[in-house]
């Protein structure tokens, strides 16, 4: 057993002592497990996965991968992104979402979110329209060399 701090919390690592298939469990209080490594590096949550929203502001935004996966932003005129910075190494794979909503009638540009940024057929979509809200997906597996974008939801709107 071993005790695992992160900032104020401290877990309690226990290997799983029913087998000995040398799993990990994390656990929060000592008997609720939180998370499961498995051998074949496989990772279980119990209480599912929480990414963390971080709102973007101004006409030259960035996307800082340390701080979340899930980025949002109100434009307040032209805007073009910023190089993504932080992002893990070759090998990791790394994807955010981008929920823009058009605070007016502006222009966006993605090129600068990487030295490549791939749309389909080779066209980023038109920004949102004043008022709406698009929502759209990015991934890089290169470092973010690397970028793939892609529009999830277009003008979404409340059923």
């Amino acid at each position: 057993m071993s005790k695992i701090s992160a900032g104020i919390t401290t877990l309690t690592a226990l290997q799983n002592e029913a087998d000995i298939t040398g799993e990990l469990q994390l656990r929060t209080n000592g008997t609720t497990t939180a998370l499961t490594l498995g051998t074949d590096q496989s990772a279980t949550f119990a209480g599912g996965i929480n990414e963390n929203q971080v709102a973007l502001s101004g006409t030259s935004p960035t996307v800082n991968c340390a701080l979340g996966n899930i980025f949002t932003l109100t434009t307040s005129g032209t805007t073009a992104f910023g190089a993504v910075s932080n992002v893990p190494t070759t090998g990791k794979a790394y994807s955010f979402a981008l929920v823009i909503t058009a605070g007016g009638s502006h222009t966006v540009d993605y090129s600068g979110l990487g030295t490549n940024v791939y749309f389909a057929n080779g066209n980023a979509p038109p920004p949102p329209a004043s008022g709406e809200t698009d929502v759209l997906v990015f991934m890089t597996f290169n470092g973010g060399t690397t970028w793939y974008g892609s529009l999830a939801i277009n003008a979404a709107a409340q059923i």
